[in-house]
C-alpha cells in the first residue's frame, strides 16, 4: 500500500487515487472565474432597473375602493 507524508504525518493511499499536488491546486485557481477587484454597482437601466419594478404608483386607475 502508498503513503504520502504530510503535515499530519504519514497517510496510506487508496489504491487508484494519487495524492493532489502543487499544480493540481494551482490549476483549479486558474479555471476560477475572474472576481471583481472591487464591488461593481448594480445595472439600474432599462430592462434591469430592480428599484422602478418597486415603487407604487402615485395614481390608483380605475374604481378600486
Amino acid at each position: 500500500m502508498a503513503t504520502e507524508r504530510t503535515d499530519q504525518g504519514q497517510q496510506h493511499l487508496i489504491d487508484g487515487v494519487k495524492p493532489i499536488t502543487q499544480r493540481d491546486r494551482l490549476q483549479v485557481l486558474m479555471d476560477a472565474p475572474l472576481l471583481p477587484k472591487r464591488p461593481q454597482r448594480p445595472c439600474n437601466i432599462g430592462l434591469f432597473d430592480d428599484d422602478a419594478r418597486n415603487q407604487f404608483d402615485l395614481f390608483i386607475h380605475g374604481d378600486k375602493r
